[in-house]
């Protein structure tokens, strides 16, 4: 048998140990555990490094294109050299000019289980073994190609027929999972199966629904819709009390206990006391779905015995109620129906006798009685939930708020000066956002209060302070307004709504933590009889969340479900470049090659985070992301191109970015491009512009400078143009002040044109609908040089970009350029 020592030898020798990071092999690695690793590795082109141990050494492939959990989908993997196993948990940058130069991560790891002789199979070029990994688990296949003689012999990484098996235009693993997971939990070694519930449950639940899963490091609750009326005869219904607390998700994995908020804020190291007796039950890993309240002295859920207890920071009095239970001892369990998920959560609690984590009592009563009962004995409300609805990561109308009066969180913006005996302030000044995202104040909230909330508040306030008001359309207090920043989420009880939506009998309950002041919308109640509640699908699929997936877009053979994965990819990049700017939607419907629609009005009825909004004459709509479900969206809509204006949603008149596109004329090479870029920088350092530069996805660059919003539009168009024949006459071998073809052969034309009140430019992380599919990507000045051209990274590269994202850019949002020294030099 080969020795450890010879198998290693190519690794070995193609290394120099003193100048990169890697593990060198020891003696005392060679401890057979059976590990498995997946690195993710950033070198000259990105792929995942599929590493087995066997026989002192890790067997590796190279997997360009990752792992698949469709067995249709066969992945080339190459057979490169073996690597010790201490290698197993490297992650680290190779320096550059070494072997392999790039950044690693650790992607899944493991333990793996032969299936069969491992050695015969080894040989004979197809090997068996199940995973269980983070990420991949169940049966595999590494298969030989037969009758190939490449120096780095080609297999293929299948993925067998089981229950873990996913088709790939519903869940690309590699996609929705891109992290590292260096620290999860490691996976006990001697741990060879995970079944963790009986044959007969497991078999229940996956016949009703549910498919094996890895358990996800975070999940969005179900919400309830508000509602009000008698619930229709003939559907049944699950009815339970509607807590006064705060929503918490618990997620257990080996016993390991996290809890999170319904934002998926980590409030673990507040909750020590509850985290331990969770701890004591045992309970299987999943996530379990529930509310903490603090109980008062007639065993009722309190809201502000809750809050004091935070404010305090004593959380021992604190109970939870779980009522759900998303996913449970390696199975996903969303599809399943409520009944069947609560009778699970029910027979894990059985035989609990913990006083701070209860299961939440059902009713099965008409739900008008148990409403009735609710609000005599001083509750919020009730929630009814239909018996066979699924588990879905947003709001529905198969669960159902009824309240017993007018509750809701509204955003503090700000307070009034006290008066008479009263001190530190008078009321507070609520909003909420209305449907375009504008906040909109509601009225005033000034009861409620006691001394030591007065005090506290006004300290927090204190910490807030702005000068402007919050609100865009004009609004009467009486009195002298304090403004400050609006993140404070308030509760408040009211009687009701005037006319003009504002709140009457306002009492102020306690402060929300765990929400964020971006959600809060003016809560509106349905009549049931208008809520279209139906019986969900028992044969609702996991299929793809969009239509079409495999419409192919461009020549490269990419598709529309690639690129709507590309855009749930950054789309959390790609916020802060659309928010709060008209967008301009350009879409493909028959991919690049048919007809192109530019969109910048729409009906947006059927676009979940794309809003309209008025134009400054008031005559027409634009478009607004206003969410990261817009691009979503936007995507689904076969949208490539995102285009935003040079101004704030908010203030039309004052563009607040000036941008000057670089764009080659026919024969200039990129190098030209890239020393006009840096000439173009100079000229504005010296009139004090700070500028920021992106590839433009097509042929060059974009450099964006930020200004103060002083100026309107014809006057800063009218220096950019300045700016631009200056430049143009000054070095005229090089530059351009006219577009047009014949204008700039082996010339650049600044385009300024981008800077006039209708013209949009493509925005930073948007796809071009050009063959390959270039991205627009923010670059720091010292990259310039290290890129290759103006689409250097596509949608099929785009992965070597994430670990950076808007970093190069961090300092956009404090930078405002003044123009008044650019004036002085061009008027």
């Amino acid at each position: 048998m080969t020795s450890a020592n010879d198998l290693l030898s190519s690794y070995q020798s193609k290394r120099d140990f003193t100048k990169t990071p890697e593990p060198q092999h020891h003696e005392n690695d060679n401890e057979a555990t059976f590990k498995f690793v997946i690195q993710k590795h950033w070198a000259t082109k990105l792929h995942y490094d599929f590493r087995l141990e066997l026989d002192g050494t890790l067997k590796s492939w190279a997997v360009p294109k990752g792992p698949s959990l469709d067995p249709q989908e066969k992945r080339l993997a190459v057979q490169v050299e073996d690597h010790p196993i201490s290698y197993a948990a490297f992650e680290g940058r190779i320096p550059t000019k070494q072997y392999g130069a790039g950044k690693v991560i650790v992607w899944d790891e493991g333990i793996w289980k032969p299936l069969g002789d491992t050695n015969q199979g080894y040989l004979n070029g197809n090997l068996k073994f199940e995973l269980f990994g983070h990420k991949l688990q169940g049966h595999w296949a590494l298969v030989k190609i037969k009758g190939k003689s490449e120096k780095q012999q080609p297999w293929l990484l299948i993925k067998e027929k089981d229950n873990f098996a996913r088709s790939h235009s519903e869940y690309s693993v590699v996609d929705a999972l891109p992290e590292s997971v260096k620290a999860y939990p490691v996976i006990n070694k001697s741990k060879r199966e995970f079944h963790l519930i009986t044959d007969t449950t497991e078999s229940l639940l996956l016949k009703s629904g549910a498919v094996k899963a890895e358990l996800p490091p975070k999940i969005s609750p179900q919400l309830a819709t508000l509602a009000e009326g008698n619930l229709e005869d003939g559907l049944d219904w699950i009815i339970e009390v509607k807590y006064d607390g705060y929503r918490l998700l618990t997620r257990i994995v080996d016993n390991e206990v996290n809890l999170f908020t319904r934002n998926g804020n980590d409030w673990t190291s507040q909750l020590t006391a509850l985290k331990d007796e969770i701890k004591s039950l045992r309970l299987p890993s999943g996530w379990y779905d529930g509310e903490i309240v603090v109980l008062n002295n007639d065993g009722l859920p309190d809201f502000g015995l809750l809050q004091q207890s935070f404010d305090n920071q004593n959380t021992k009095n604190i109970v939870l109620y779980l009522f759900d239970l998303p996913y449970y001892a390696g199975l996903d369990l969303t599809l399943v129906p409520l009944s069947l998920r609560k009778a699970v959560l029910s027979h894990l609690l059985q035989d609990s006798s913990s006083n701070s984590v209860r299961l939440s009592q059902v009713f099965e009563n008409p739900s008008q009685d148990i409403l009735a009962s609710a609000c005599k004995l001083g509750l919020e409300g009730i929630i009814a939930k239909h018996k066979e609805s699924h588990y879905l990561p947003r709001r529905t109308s198969s669960w159902l708020k009824l309240k017993c009066g007018h509750r809701q969180e509204f955003i503090v913006c700000g307070y009034t000066e006290p008066s008479g005996t009263r001190d530190h302030f008078g009321a507070l000044v609520l909003g909420v956002y209305d449907e375009r995202g504008r906040l909109t104040h509601v009225g005033n909230v000034g009861s409620g209060f006691n001394d030591q909330i007065l005090s506290q508040l006004k300290a927090q306030m204190d910490a807030l302070a702005v000068s402007s008001k919050n609100f865009s359309t004009g609004i009467s207090i009486k009195g002298k307004v304090y403004w400050i920043k609006p993140i404070l989420v308030a509760e408040v009880v009211f009687s009701g709504w005037t006319k003009d939506g504002k709140l009457r009998h306002p009492v102020y309950k306690g402060l929300r933590t765990d929400k964020k002041a971006s959600e809060i919308r003016r809560e509106i109640s349905k009549p049931t009889s208008l809520l279209a509640i139906k019986k969900p699908n028992a044969k609702v699929s996991r299929a793809s969340p969009i239509t079409h997936p495999d419409r192919v877009i461009d020549d490269t053979g990419t598709t529309k479900l690639e690129l709507y994965r590309y855009y749930d990819l950054v789309k959390e990049f790609m916020m802060p470049h659309l928010e709060h700017r008209p967008v301009s939607l350009l879409r493909a419907p028959e991919g690049i090659a048919g007809q192109l629609f530019f969109q910048k009005h729409a009906e947006v009825e059927k676009l979940d985070g794309v809003a309209q909004i008025d134009a400054k004459d008031d005559q027409d709509k634009f478009l607004e992301i206003i969410s990261s479900k817009g691009i979503l969206s936007a995507a689904q809509w076969n949208v490539i191109e995102f285009h935003t204006s040079n101004n704030n949603t908010k203030n039309y008149q004052y563009p607040n970015r000036i941008i000057f596109d670089l764009d080659p004329g026919e024969g200039v090479s990129w190098k030209k491009i890239q020393e006009s870029a840096e000439i173009l920088k100079g000229f504005l350092d010296a009139l004090s512009l700070t500028s920021f530069i992106k590839t433009s996805g097509g042929k060059g660059l974009h450099l964006v400078i930020p200004i103060k919003p002083e100026h309107e539009w014809e006057e800063v168009k009218n220096l950019s143009e300045s700016i631009v024949k200056h430049i143009a006459m000054t070095i005229p071998q090089r530059f351009v002040h006219k577009s047009g073809p014949r204008n700039r052969v082996g010339k650049i034309f600044i385009d300024y044109l981008r800077n006039g009140s209708i013209a949009t430019t493509v925005s930073a992380w948007s796809a071009r609908a050009r063959p390959g599919l270039g991205i627009s990507i923010p670059i720091s000045w010292e990259e310039l040089y290290k890129v290759n051209s103006g689409d250097h990274w596509t949608v099929k590269t785009i992965h070597t970009r994430l670990d950076v994202g808007n970093e190069p850019w961090q300092k956009y949002a404090s930078t405002q350029s003044d123009l008044n020294k650019a004036f002085k030099n061009f008027t």
